[in-house]
């Protein structure tokens, strides 16, 4: 069984809604969490489900925070697996199901992210390599002709995106995780507010179990790109950026060269 948990912040209710009521087709998902950020919370639930539980933070504590509060229910409740989702994703149910058919049957894999396009069809390369400092800030505020070939190899795009993979940074956006890996990992880092808390817990479980994409299921990802967008964002994406660096090294990561080697030696 899988609990699900949505992270809200000003959210829009028809968009959460349509969500909501897809995973509720599965008969693997038990229960979805709304772990709401926002100043204020809802009084009456657009949509009401024994299978529904609404958390009020009654402040933004961040993303990996809020998902925190979930991911410990269902280590509480002994659910096997727990899936974060974006308020900003469409999916069919059989997509869904075909994802936990292959979790569920394969016990080393310890998170899954499927195949993710734009609405138009196009994919979006969330498979990525351990970043380096230019990696992050290259990318933001350098020319693209500069950094092109160098995005081209951290976006593992050479690998073709169509087999499965064991990578070391999947997105945050959709991460099917085993319970007992998140849990051997410690769960999100809730130093990070937002942003690099899906790269930095992908590297730790990809210490004991494998980090899977799986390009037989997809989602759609109404990609907002918030920080390009928002100074605010951007400013609250380097700043986290920064604390990353801090943690696992900006320019010696020997455990970064190890699992960016694997990877590029195996399907770049």
């Amino acid at each position: 069984m899988i609990n699900v948990s949505i992270v809200l912040y000003h959210p829009d209710w028809e968009q959460v809604t349509a969500l909501t009521k897809t995973l509720l087709l599965s008969q693997f998902v038990a229960k979805v969490y709304w772990v709401d950020n926002s100043p204020v919370g809802t009084q009456q639930l657009p949509l009401q489900s024994e299978r529904i539980e609404y958390i009020y933070n009654n402040r933004n504590l961040g993303y990996g925070a809020a998902h925190n509060i979930a991911i410990r229910q269902s280590v509480y409740d002994n659910v096997p697996f727990h899936l974060v989702i974006n308020p900003d994703i469409i999916l069919d149910v059989n997509e869904l199901d075909r994802m936990y058919y292959f979790i569920s049957t394969n016990p080393q894999v310890g998170s899954l992210m499927p195949k993710v396009t734009y609405p138009n069809g196009e994919m979006q390369y969330l498979c990525k390599l351990l970043p380096t400092p230019l990696d992050v800030f290259g990318r933001r505020f350098l020319p693209v002709a500069w950094t092109k070939k160098r995005n081209f190899r951290y976006q593992m795009q050479a690998s073709g995106y169509e087999r499965v993979m064991n990578v070391p940074y999947l997105s945050g956006c959709f991460m099917l995780l085993r319970t007992e890996a998140v849990l051997r990992a410690r769960l999100f880092d809730e130093r990070f507010f937002m942003y690099p808390e899906d790269m930095d817990l992908t590297r730790r479980i990809h210490r004991d179990y494998l980090t899977v994409y799986f390009p037989y299921a997809t989602i759609i990802h109404n990609h907002e790109k918030a920080s390009y967008k928002s100074l605010k964002m951007l400013w609250i994406h380097m700043v986290n950026m920064c604390r990353y660096f801090n943690k696992w090294g900006w320019f010696r990561d020997p455990e970064r060269t190890l699992f960016n080697q694997t990877a590029a030696n195996e399907y770049l």
